[in-house]
């Protein structure tokens, strides 16, 4: 089968990263969580103390963008690429709530976006990749063989993510990632640049009720229709 670009966009919180991953290796396609990105730009503002508190020195952002670097590493010893911010492992420092609970202001920002959208094309340039985001099939790669919208209700998102964070040794309440993912579901859909939407010509995936087997049957079905 022909190589192809496939696009995996939805709301936060939807599996779709282990979706992407899973199906990645099934393929032996490149994988790349665009998300990870803006979650390592947030954590360099925050370690910089570019962002205090809500408040974003957008001017010092700016000029700071150039200096940051973003890499993903797969190491023998881990199953998937590591998130590496200026040559320092923070994969798991971008997965914290003290992250996630500020990612959406940061990516929010037209000029890191736009820093953003450059270097993910350049990664996928070549087809043979997967990459998860928010507007991968509507601005990254809008002519993308394959575009999957992932969808599942807030509560059952807000689950998933508690025992994630659970188990990481997270001490987190379901009250508190339930707001956190209803939040970032109005912020990322009423940002001003590329806003979270689905794309005309997506392929809906509610997988509210799906197990793993069931959505990686599935998805294996959009591919091969996608790369036929």
């Amino acid at each position: 089968m022909k190589k192809i670009t496939i696009a995996v966009d939805g709301y936060s919180s939807c599996g779709k990263s282990t979706m992407a991953k899973a199906l990645a290796r099934k393929l032996e396609y490149i994988y790349i969580d665009t998300g990870a990105m803006y979650r390592a730009v947030t954590l360099f503002c925050m370690n910089s103390g570019i962002l205090q508190g809500d408040k974003i020195d957008t001017e010092r952002l700016e000029k700071a963008l150039p200096e940051i670097s973003i890499e993903f590493r797969t190491l023998p010893e881990e199953n998937a690429p590591q998130v590496y911010l200026n040559g320092e492992c923070v994969e798991k420092e971008i997965r914290s709530m003290r992250v996630s609970e500020k990612v959406s202001l940061v990516s929010a920002i037209p000029s890191v976006r736009e820093a953003m959208v450059k270097l993910q094309r350049e990664m996928g340039a070549k087809k043979g990749v997967i990459m998860d985001g928010r507007d991968i099939g509507t601005t990254v790669f809008p002519d993308a063989e394959l575009k999957i919208f992932v969808t599942a209700s807030p509560e059952i998102r807000a689950r998933r993510r508690l025992d994630e964070l659970k188990a990481k040794g997270s001490a987190v309440t379901f009250e508190e990632v339930l707001k956190n993912v209803q939040e970032r579901d109005y912020m990322d859909c009423h940002r001003e640049v590329s806003p979270l939407r689905k794309a005309d010509d997506a392929i809906t995936l509610d997988n509210t009720c799906m197990t793993i087997e069931q959505q990686d049957e599935w998805l294996m079905q959009q591919y091969r229709k996608a790369a036929e």
